[in-house]
C-alpha cells in the first residue's frame, strides 16, 4: 500500500500526517501505526495524526501515540493546523478544529501556532508532586536533574507504578525557577523521552503558576527541542481557563511510504 505522508515537528516533537480529507481513505490498524512510527524501521515519530472533514468545523484531528493508543496532544495539534493550512482547510488565521478532547480554536502566525486549549480542573497535590489534566494526563514533579537517563528511568518507574499502570501518564521533571522554568517529558504511549509535550508544558506552566500564585500571566517554557510560550488564568476555584500554548510548526519533508501488509 503506497502511503503518501507529511513529517511535521514542533519544538522537536514529531508527527507524521495523513491527509483523510478522501471518503476513499482505510483506517490504519494500530500494527500499521507502529509500524509508521517506528524510527529503526518505518518513518520515524512520536505519533501519527489524520486530518479528516467532519461537519461545523474546518477539520478534524485523530491523534494515535507511537504505540497506537489515542489522546490529546497540544504541539500535535499546533503541527496540524500548519497542515490543515497546506491543505487548504482553513479560510482565515484562525481555525475552530475537533480533538479527541472537544473543540479547539487556534491561530497561524508565519511558522508559529497559538492554540487555545480546554479548561483544566484545579491541580491535585500528591505529596511534593501534582498531577492535572491537561487533554492528556500528567504529573509534575520538581527536579533540575533532566539527563535522558534519569528522566527515562524516574518516568518508567512512575508511569508502571501501581497507580497509574493501566492508564498511564505523562511524567514531567521541572526546573523551577522565579520567572521561567524548564521541563523534560516522559511519554506514555512513546514510552520514553521526548523533545518536548505540548500538554506537559502546559500542566508544568500552572503548576509554576499556581506555586507563585499568578493569577494570570504567560511564561516561556525551555525544553531540549526548543521553547514554547503558555499563558493562562486561574480562577477563584484554583481552576484553569483562557489557557494558550504557543511554538512553531514546522514541515520536515513528505513522501510516499510503503506500507506493509
Amino acid at each position: 500500500m503506497r502511503l503518501p505522508f507529511y513529517k511535521y515537528q514542533g519544538t522537536g516533537n514529531d508527527f507524521i500526517m495523513l491527509d483523510y480529507t478522501s471518503s476513499l481513505d482505510d483506517k490504519l490498524s494500530v500494527v500499521a501505526i507502529q509500524q509508521l512510527c517506528d524510527r529503526k524501521f518505518g518513518i520515524g515519530a512520536d505519533g501519527l495524526i489524520v486530518i479528516q472533514r467532519t461537519e461545523g468545523y474546518d477539520f478534524e484531528m485523530v491523534y494515535y501515540n507511537a504505540d497506537g493508543t489515542q489522546s490529546f496532544c497540544g504541539n500535535g495539534a499546533r503541527c496540524a493546523v500548519a497542515f490543515a493550512a497546506r491543505l487548504g482547510l482553513l479560510h482565515a488565521a484562525d481555525t475552530r478544529f475537533l480533538a479527541i478532547d472537544g473543540v479547539h480554536q487556534a491561530w497561524l502566525c508565519q511558522d508559529e501556532v497559538k492554540l487555545k486549549m480546554n479548561d483544566v480542573k484545579p491541580i491535585k497535590s500528591i505529596g511534593e508532586a501534582f498531577e492535572l489534566h491537561t487533554g492528556s494526563p500528567h504529573y509534575v514533579l520538581l527536579d533540575a536533574n533532566h539527563d535522558s537517563n534519569h528522566v527515562i528511568n524516574l518516568g518508567r518507574a512512575i508511569r508502571h507504578n501501581s497507580t497509574y499502570q493501566k492508564d498511564g501518564i505523562n511524567v514531567n521533571l521541572m526546573e523551577l525557577h522565579e520567572n521561567s522554568i524548564r521541563v523534560a517529558t516522559y511519554e506514555r504511549g512513546v514510552e520514553g523521552e521526548t523533545l518536548s509535550c505540548g500538554t506537559g508544558v502546559t500542566a508544568a506552566a500552572l503548576v509554576f503558576a499556581q506555586l507563585r500564585q499568578r493569577n494570570k500571566g504567560s511564561i516561556e517554557v525551555q525544553t531540549k527541542g526548543g521553547l514554547l510560550q503558555v499563558q493562562w488564568q486561574m480562577n477563584a476555584d484554583q481552576s484553569f481557563s483562557e489557557i494558550y500554548l504557543t511554538g512553531p510548526a514546522k514541515l520536515v519533508y513528505n513522501g510516499i511510504y510503503e506500507l506493509e501488509g
